[in-house]
């Protein structure tokens, strides 16, 4: 099958189209042929083998035939003996390993049905963003209806997922991002739109219940400053440095309005979930840009030069239907 694989770290040059094995499948997995996938910060992150600690799953020294690539969306091919919710034919999506790639093995416990109102290139857009956004504010933040949410970084994968979902939520909802993206963030369901280049959000007289940063723009300090007393930070891991993500822990323990960072963890119940937003009209995905396949490269330069409005996706299945 073809893939992009990595056998050293660096920039997109690194990343070659290759003829490679077809994955294994054992009693609990799922062989889908997929038809798209996402480009995440952390395929960015594991290209380059930055942070340091990233080359520990990656590979050590350097990676062997690696296959980037977490969010998917793609066609049922075979199943394992013990799988009993899905089926050949089945359309479906989930996060997974090595998802740039024309066949992937899936665990069933981490694989759902695909929204059915949805392309596989729309649905390839969803999932680790959507579960991301959805762990962070209702498991780690706790959100309630009508509490007022801010979301620093509203306009990129997890951002564009945190507005809508916090809106489903029942929450009030201001977004912070660029010009270029405040009608964006505004146009799916922000109640509030922040231009940080024009406003600094954390000198405003407005409090907020929850701050979902995705950015790491800001101090913590700065942060805590516009929360209401009972208030709480909850930082994405996933999208500050080592420096971010060390401060952030020494911070949780005895901060009452900071809270540890964190790392979703991908699941069929909160992919279900996101489908039934989704197909209810509450959740549309955010696509910036396509790319084929054999152009991962381009998309990976687009990725870490450009603040992306939602997704870049990669169709591996032609035209990724």
């Amino acid at each position: 099958m073809k893939a992009i694989v990595q056998n050293s770290y660096g920039s997109p040059d690194v990343l070659e189209l290759k003829e490679i094995a077809r994955p294994s499948i054992d009693e609990n997995d799922v062989i889908v042929r997929v038809h798209a996938a996402a480009v995440n910060a952390g395929d960015v992150f594991s290209m380059r083998g930055s942070p340091w600690l990233a080359r520990f799953s990656v590979g050590f020294p350097s990676p062997k035939d690696h296959v980037l690539g977490w969010d998917m969306a793609g066609r049922v091919e075979a199943v394992g003996e013990a799988v009993t919710r899905f089926q050949a034919g089945d359309e479906v999506f989930a996060v997974c390993e090595g998802a740039f790639a024309e066949y992937v093995s899936v665990g069933e416990e981490k694989l759902a049905l695909k929204p059915a109102n949805l392309t596989f290139v729309q649905a390839a857009a969803i999932p680790s963003g959507g579960i991301t956004a959805l762990q962070g504010l209702r498991d780690i933040g706790n959100l309630q209806p009508g509490q007022k949410v801010l979301i620093n970084g509203a306009s990129g994968g997890v951002g564009t997922m945190a507005v809508q979902i916090a809106k489903a939520m029942g929450a009030e909802v201001t977004g912070v991002c660029s010009t270029r993206n405040v009608e964006m963030v505004r146009s799916i369901g922000a109640d509030h739109v922040i231009d940080y280049t024009q406003e600094d959000f954390t000198q405003g007289g407005e409090r907020y219940d929850l701050i979902l940063d995705n950015v790491a723009s800001r101090s913590f300090t700065d942060l805590r400053r516009v929360l209401a007393p009972q208030g709480v930070v909850v930082p994405n891991s996933g999208h500050g440095g080592m420096g971010y993500v060390f401060k952030a822990y020494l911070l949780s323990p005895i901060m009452r309005q900071q809270k540890t960072p964190f790392l979703s963890s991908p699941n069929s119940e909160d992919l279900t979930f996101l489908k039934e937003l989704i197909e209810a009209g509450k959740l549309t995905p955010v696509i910036d840009r396509i790319y084929r396949l054999s152009e991962t490269p381009a998309a990976f330069r687009y990725l870490e030069e450009e603040h992306a409005q939602g997704k870049v996706i990669i169709t591996v299945a032609e035209n990724g239907k």
